[in-house]
């Protein structure tokens, strides 16, 4: 989460376990309205890595604590998609499309919900149930995943967000 001119901000990348406990807390605790703005995490100078373990070992106890940290916050429990980590980025350009029409908070709540309740890694067809569920038409979303306009503010938002 950082603070911005106009207010606190929360950057996220739909393939992030560490995003979506934030972000099933942000509405909850914050005292003002947050700005959610979407980012593709692998675009950033030193972006986690969730396939970059020493063993199995190592990574099953990084995914242990997530396990524990939503069970902690009352959340349903992780269910890690198949693959995990898996390839974000139509999930973000969704939910760029989804910012510009006023459900950014709805699409990306739901695509969260998806991946690491559902288990669902974000193809297609479950950015489509996700945006389905917060009232985008699917033929607009598909129509925005092939979007120039909608790529070039992700990655405006990404750049923006390497700045901070």
């Amino acid at each position: 989460m950082i603070a911005v001119a106009d207010g606190p901000a929360f950057y996220f990348d739909l393939g992030s376990p560490d995003a979506y406990l934030v972000a099933e807390r942000v509405l909850q605790t914050m005292p003002v309205a947050t700005e959610w703005i979407p980012v593709l995490a692998t675009g950033l100078p030193g972006a986690e890595s969730y396939d970059a373990f020493r063993c199995a070992h190592e990574r099953d106890i990084v995914l242990d604590g997530f396990r524990a940290a939503a069970e902690r916050r009352g959340l349903q429990p992780l269910r890690w998609p198949d693959p995990f980590p898996f390839d974000s980025e139509q999930a973000l350009l969704a939910a760029t499309y989804a910012k510009s029409i006023g459900r950014i908070v709805a699409y990306s709540l739901a695509a969260f919900r998806q991946a690491f309740a559902g288990g669902h890694a974000l193809d297609e067809d479950h950015v489509l149930i996700a945006a389905s569920a917060c009232e985008m038409h699917p033929r607009a979303v598909l129509k925005a995943l092939e979007s120039r306009r909608v790529r070039e503010q992700l990655d405006a938002y990404t750049e923006q967000a390497g700045w901070l």
